[in-house]
């Protein structure tokens, strides 16, 4: 039972690290990348969906568009594209939208009409080629969400902050319980040490004790006179 435990706490434990590892990567990564024209990863660019303009067809708010690099002319009606914006309430953003046709701008200027399949109207202002940003590949479904309330700081707290002070609190703890661990090994091995040293020194006084016996005994028999039986002998007024 305590090793199942054991197994489950160091599965959580991982899972734990693996997530505060994925979301600094990701976050980093997706700062550096995400809805950024002049920065992507291995000629991809991407960009989250701000509307639901292309939803009926094809992606919708929340997700992350995949853009490559692409020349300008060889892009086909159908085609979708990202763009910068030059329509009046969408100056500067970010675009995705479907080509509808090739034309000119009033200045000549090879561009194309594009529009949103979920309204089918046409954008305002022609897209000309300095403004393309790439041709649409693919897509993240709502990654985009999650990038949007990760720059929150409730996203923050939730998904970086709180995972890595556990993994703090989760180390602390287990340092503290390795210290208490050593100590208490430590004053096991003092106390035996302690136990062996009065042993070995009553096993000295014993010895002493004995020895001190043995040499008043020997004292006591090296002092004591001899005894010799007393005979009869004869006077000096004794005859025959």
């Amino acid at each position: 039972m305590k090793k199942s435990l054991n197994i489950i706490k160091n599965v959580l434990v991982w899972l734990l690290v693996a997530i505060a590892v994925f979301m600094m990567i990701f976050t980093i990564v997706s700062v550096a990348t995400f809805d950024r024209p002049d920065r992507g990863i291995f000629g991809r660019k991407f960009f989250v969906v701000q509307s639901d303009s292309m939803s009926a067809t094809d992606f919708s708010a929340g997700d992350i568009v995949i853009v490559k690099n692409v020349d300008p002319a060889a892009l086909n009606e159908g085609d979708i594209i990202s763009f910068i914006s030059q329509d009046r309430a969408s100056l500067g953003e970010t675009v995705t939208h479907k080509i509808r046709r090739l034309t000119t701008d009033a200045d000549g200027n090879p561009g194309f009409v594009t529009y949103g399949t979920t309204t089918g109207s046409d954008d305002e202002t022609v897209v000309t080629y300095p403004y393309i940003i790439g041709k649409y590949t693919g897509r993240i479904p709502k990654i985009g969400s999650f990038f949007m309330f990760l720059k929150t700081t409730p996203g923050y707290i939730v998904c970086i902050f709180i995972p890595l002070v556990l993994l703090i609190l989760y180390n602390g703890v287990n340092v503290i319980r390795l210290f208490r661990k050593y100590k208490k090994e430590q004053m096991a091995e003092m106390a035996e040490e302690r136990k062996k040293i009065e042993q070995e020194r009553a096993e000295s006084q014993k010895m002493m004790e004995e020895l001190r016996a043995l040499r008043e005994q020997l004292g006591v028999q090296q002092g004591t006179p001899l005894q010799t039986k007393e005979t009869d002998r004869p006077g000096p007024e004794s005859g025959t």
